[in-house]
């Protein structure tokens, strides 16, 4: 990383309180001032990393103390460093809040003592001013190990309320003020059911970022933000030991704006074991790229371009006829979706998708499952063998209604705490489709085993 590299971990007092508005201000108000800035996002999310990307013009990372080990989290922090000069890592939900009420594991809290960075916490202010101090001072002795440096005011209603936050905040040692953000409903980002809308759908413009960058200049100070910011240490890279496969595949991965939920980690680990990625649109392309290997299929919205999807039937008709003939092909939720035979939506209506797997899927109005899932392979499948073990997470507003008796399926799933749910991930040909969204630095050879299995389907043709 750059010798110079510093660094900040952006909290809150709960979810709501403007994270991520803040986060992408501060994002684009260093950048503005020709800083190298490397986002960051705790938790499982994929939304808010491509709007980190928007404003920093760097990819984000997620980082993660369920899916992670400590340890794979510092590497992945430690190498996304390399050439910045700022890393800014927006945690997740409060401060606190993670697994349970015991512990800290999972939290924004403990990704920065692991990190060993200062957080800044975000508040908002609404209905507040000297109770506001009472939550900041309470925060920031719950933990003597977590070093709470700062605190941004939003939502704050007028010059006079935040004059009274300052007051307040006179009372809270080590905590330091860096000032208020009025309410301002021109910086909020469009949401639906999954969370904020993707990047890749609106990105958020220019002109967005120009304003959002202006509002942090002018009502954060934002000079004692940068001298809180502790030099990170630098750590020597080791080199990741030598993957046994040698030998290229060309592994076709779905991206545009239907398709555009994968842990950057997981196309890092595929290059290293030899994958060659090559990306492509099942929304706009009217044919896959020459001498695929294998195909990807991650999560996104495919419900949102359901017609469009399947008006491009040759596309999707090739996705087929490959997968029957014995293409790889691995799909993660909205993937899974994909490869279905059809997709209702709330209004009733039935869209035909690819329709290599005997499932039909419709969305639903509310939630249908949310959480962290470990993943145990049953039965071998192009991820590995029977026994095989890695960590992921399921957020969706879909269900499947019907299924062959009879498909296989190679997961058993199992909660965080451990607790089998059903069996899962279903197969058919050398096609493998779960709602899960693996993340690969849980168990690196899982990517491995995929790019292994492609590369002996290479060898078939």
């Amino acid at each position: 990383m750059s010798a110079g590299c510093r660094g900040l971990v952006i909290a809150g007092v709960h979810s709501g309180v403007g994270k991520t508005t803040v986060a992408l201000g501060l994002m684009a108000a260093l950048r503005r001032r020709g800083l190298l800035v490397q986002p960051f996002k705790v938790g499982p999310d994929f939304i808010d990393p491509g709007h980190h990307a928007q404003a920093a013009g760097r990819e984000s990372a997620n980082l993660d103390g369920w899916m992670l080990a400590a340890s794979e989290n510092l590497k992945i922090f430690h190498r996304h460093c390399r050439g910045a000069e700022i890393a800014l890592v927006e945690g997740v939900m409060g401060l606190f809040d993670g697994y349970d009420g015991s512990s800290d594991a999972g939290s924004t809290a403990q990704m920065a003592k692991w990190l060993g960075l200062p957080t800044v916490l975000i508040v908002d202010a609404r209905a507040m001013a000297r109770s506001a101090a009472a939550v900041v001072h309470g925060l920031a002795t719950f933990d003597p190990d977590l070093k709470l440096a700062g605190v941004i005011f939003n939502r704050v209603g007028s010059e006079r309320h935040l004059a009274y936050l300052r007051q307040a905040m006179a009372q809270v040692p080590g905590v330091v003020c860096l000032g208020g953000l009025p309410r301002q409903e021109s910086l909020a980002i469009p949401e639906r059911h999954l969370g904020l809308v993707t990047a890749a759908e609106h990105p958020l413009t220019e002109s967005y970022f120009q304003e959002l960058a202006e509002t942090m200049e002018k009502h954060l100070d934002l000079e004692v933000l940068l001298e809180m910011m502790p030099i990170i240490p630098q750590v020597e890279a080791k080199a990741d030991p030598a993957p046994e496969l040698t030998a290229r595949v060309r592994l076709g991965v779905a991206r545009d704006q239907a398709f555009c939920f994968y842990y950057p980690e997981n196309f890092a680990y595929l290059r290293r074991f030899g994958a060659e990625l090559v990306p492509f649109s099942p929304l706009h392309d009217v044919r896959l790229p020459d001498n695929l290997d294998g195909l990807y299929l991650g999560g996104g919205y495919p419900e949102v371009f359901a017609r469009e999807l399947s008006a491009n039937s040759e596309i999707l008709n090739t996705i087929k006829e490959m997968a029957v003939a014995g293409l790889p092909v691995y799909g993660e939720c909205g993937g899974l979706m994909y490869l279905s035979q059809g997709l209702t939506s709330l209004a009733g209506e039935r869209t035909p998708m690819a329709g290599v797997l005997p499932l039909e899927v419709r969305m639903l109005p509310r939630l249908k499952s949310l959480g962290y899932r470990q993943v145990t392979l049953e039965a071998d499948c192009l991820l590995g063998p029977a026994g095989s073990q890695g960590r992921g997470h399921e957020f969706h507003y879909s269900e499947i209604i019907t299924e062959v008796p009879g498909l296989a399926k190679a997961y058993r799933l199992a909660d965080r705490l451990g607790e089998v749910r059903l069996t899962e991930g279903y197969c058919r040909y050398r096609t493998l489709a779960s709602y899960v969204h693996l993340h690969f630095g849980s168990n690196p050879d899982l990517a491995g085993n995929f790019v292994a299995y492609c590369q002996r389907y290479k060898g078939t043709k």
